[in-house]
């Protein structure tokens, strides 16, 4: 069998991708898809420069069901769980039970469950409202920043990427009863910090 030179070498590309056009008509969503999860500008780009050389050595797997966007998306979302992942791990697990209970002693009333009233949520304005105003979004940004890096993982999956509770488990390897216990502690942590600066 002859020898093929480099030259001779083609990637089959799939008529519906145009890698040639990715950097001009992905890159800034993508960067700011990944910014928006990971508080990190430097690492947002490296992110973004993978997702683009993993699509491309992936060109032979895309198979058209969705669109260029989605399917560099997707990409980018698995090199962010990968980040999380490897930000997690090595992280010591949470004993759930003993947690829980502090935190239900701390926070709210035995009896009852319902809130102590030092510690009762203030209003801080309808979250519609909220989430529309870009100075709420760079205080819970700020906020999100000071997490452990496990719960803003978490967090950032629970809440801004809307990942089913099971996928997170698995992609963080927790158990479900150190989920909640982050999931608590977080946004008993990002309220206390929204009230001091939002509010």
């Amino acid at each position: 069998m002859p020898a093929v030179s480099e030259t001779e070498v083609r990637v089959e590309i799939p008529e519906s991708l145009d890698p040639k056009k990715w950097v001009d008509r992905y890159a800034d969503f993508l960067f700011k898809y990944a910014f928006r999860r990971i508080n990190d500008q430097n690492l947002a780009k490296d992110l973004v420069q993978e997702t683009f050389l993993a699509g491309l050595k992936g060109l032979s797997g895309f198979n058209g069901r969705s669109s260029e966007r989605t399917w560099l998306t997707a990409i980018l979302k698995h090199k962010i769980i990968d980040f999380y992942r490897t930000k997690s791990s090595g992280l010591t697990n949470i004993r759930a039970v003993d947690d829980e209970m502090v935190v239900q002693n701390d926070f709210f009333v035995e009896a009852n469950g319902h809130w102590k009233k030092e510690y009762a949520p203030k209003d801080i304005g309808s979250e519609q409202d909220l989430l529309q105003d870009k100075e709420f979004k760079m205080v819970l940004q700020e906020c999100i920043k000071k997490l452990p890096a496990l719960w803003a993982s978490v967090f950032t999956m629970k809440h801004l990427d809307e990942e089913k509770t099971d996928e997170i488990l698995t992609a963080l390897r927790l158990s479900q009863a150190n989920f909640w216990v982050i999931i608590h502690r977080t946004k008993l942590s990002l309220r206390a910090c929204l009230q001091k600066n939002w509010l």
